[in-house]
């Protein structure tokens, strides 16, 4: 009875709301400062798994270095290549704002490789021009006026300053043809990789480490755009910069959706589903196109090579028959 006569009591039943009430505002005044902690922890941890990833690519990045040094050679220039190079004034003559952007595309990146093109630039001329000129006085027009044989020299010595960009066109050229063949299938494996559940960053590496086999190329510029996501503050310079190395319309068309995506709050994986289809959609036009310009290349080789021996396979045993011992003309 006593019990019910303190739960019906005023006095007790204005205590205990208050007591609920000031426990209800310690309680969510203490929420909000554990939830601020456990942001600050959350923060913490993707601060520190990012220093990692950064770490990890870095490491991986002078890896490849190393491993491409030792297959080309060492990427850095000579010292007597700097000489030549800032003693003329080589960058002043052969290069241009988008010269070190096309060795990027090739794969070359640094100030050694440019110091190493502008020497070639400026050395392959007059080494091909002394060569020509001694093949053609001493070998080919031995007989032939000087005059005559140096102009013709000089002619192969102003085209040889060419050959060092040929060589480097025709470098971005395959690289580029690697990258574009194996593009779609990366599109895919981000899609996958993002749907279930992998940041970007993760993503991107997990596709680097997967589309290797398919393509080099590919593979590191991938691995160089997950070392930017690292480190750089802002996402879109690292989209950016992939799109203008690889030099490809379909990268850049696909970074430019991602620009769009981190800036408006849009869904990644719905942007990339848009751009894998449309890659697959490509990629199909162009099978279609090989296909149909098949035929006209065929004819040549079919005319030539194919339609003489068909010939010589069907008349053959007629004229032989003729032609032969008791063959009609052989018989008059």
């Amino acid at each position: 009875m006593k019990f019910v006569e303190l739960l019906t009591n005023r006095d007790f039943l204005m205590g205990l709301l208050a007591a609920v009430s000031v426990a209800a505002i310690v309680f969510t005044f203490g929420a909000q400062f554990t939830d601020r902690s456990a942001m600050r922890n959350r923060i913490k941890r993707v601060a520190l798994e990012r220093e990692r990833m950064r770490a990890e690519e870095m490491a991986r990045l002078r890896a490849m270095s190393e491993s491409k040094g030792s297959i080309r050679g060492n990427t850095e220039s000579k010292s007597y290549m700097k000489a030549v190079v800032e003693k003329f004034s080589l960058q002043k003559a052969f290069a241009d704002e988008n010269t070190m952007e096309s060795l990027q595309r090739a794969g070359y990146r640094g100030r050694g490789p440019l110091t190493t093109y502008l020497f070639m630039r400026f050395v392959t001329p007059f080494v091909l021009f002394g060569l020509s000129l001694l093949y053609l006085v001493l070998i080919q027009l031995e007989g032939q006026p000087f005059f005559m044989v140096f102009a013709y020299a000089m002619g192969i010595g102003i085209v040889g300053s060419y050959l060092p960009v040929i060589l480097l066109k025709n470098r971005i050229g395959k690289r580029q043809q690697s990258i574009r063949r194996a593009w779609s299938d990366c599109l895919d494996l981000l899609l996958l990789c993002v749907e279930s559940g992998m940041s970007i960053e993760h993503a991107f590496k997990r596709v680097a480490k997967e589309i290797g086999e398919q393509s080099i190329a590919l593979a590191e510029e991938l691995t160089l755009t997950t070392a930017e996501l690292s480190f750089l503050e802002d996402r879109t310079r690292a989209y950016e910069n992939l799109g203008r190395r690889t030099g490809l319309d379909g990268v850049r068309s696909v970074m430019t959706a991602l620009i769009q995506s981190d800036k408006y709050g849009t869904s990644v994986g719905q942007a990339l589903r848009v751009m894998a289809e449309e890659g697959r959609e490509n990629r199909m036009i162009e099978a279609e196109k090989k296909a149909g310009a098949l035929p006209p290349k065929l004819t040549v080789p079919l005319i030539l090579f194919f339609l003489p021996v068909l010939f010589i396979v069907i008349m053959a045993p007629a004229a032989i028959k003729i032609l032969g011992p008791g063959g009609t003309l052989a018989g008059g």
